[in-house]
């Protein structure tokens, strides 16, 4: 089950704690929706870091844990002046995804190795991108300026 966690006010701060289950990608998106609501972001603005938020969390889900093993996922959403920062910890084996190599986008179809498009969504739709290991969890930051 997911927990919303709100901050005291004058904070503006949103974090929800989800279970590794696939089930539970669609609160992560309405923290995202009820963050940007309450912050008056921009709809096109939210639909590139849903995009994001999306392959990250599919990925952390299918790739990041054994099968079967129960796992935690912490998404916090944050303004911090005209940027919104995106937290997702998980406790899923170690992955640094700034270190994939990036989809090579001229190869012909037939030619394109599988995987790595989910990724290079992700990088396209931040401004900036920062990944840590602390305490045994992956920490990728997700930064957007709001324009």
């Amino acid at each position: 089950m997911a927990n919303f966690h709100g901050k005291p006010a004058g904070f503006d701060i949103l974090e929800v704690s989800l279970h590794n289950q696939a089930s539970q990608i669609p609160l992560a998106h309405e923290a995202l929706d009820q963050f940007a609501s309450r912050q008056g972001l921009p709809g096109n603005f939210v639909t590139r870091l849903h995009v994001a938020l999306e392959e990250h969390l599919t990925n952390i889900i299918s790739y990041g844990y054994e099968a079967g093993k129960t796992g935690h996922i912490t998404i916090r959403f944050a303004l911090e002046s005209s940027v919104l920062r995106i937290e997702i910890a998980d406790d899923a084996r170690p992955f640094n995804p700034l270190e994939a190599p990036e989809v090579d986008t001229t190869l012909p179809l037939e030619n394109k190795p599988l995987g790595g498009l989910g990724l290079l969504m992700i990088r396209k739709s931040a401004d900036e991108l920062q990944y840590s290991r602390v305490n045994g969890q992956n920490v990728l930051t997700i930064k957007k300026r709001i324009e």
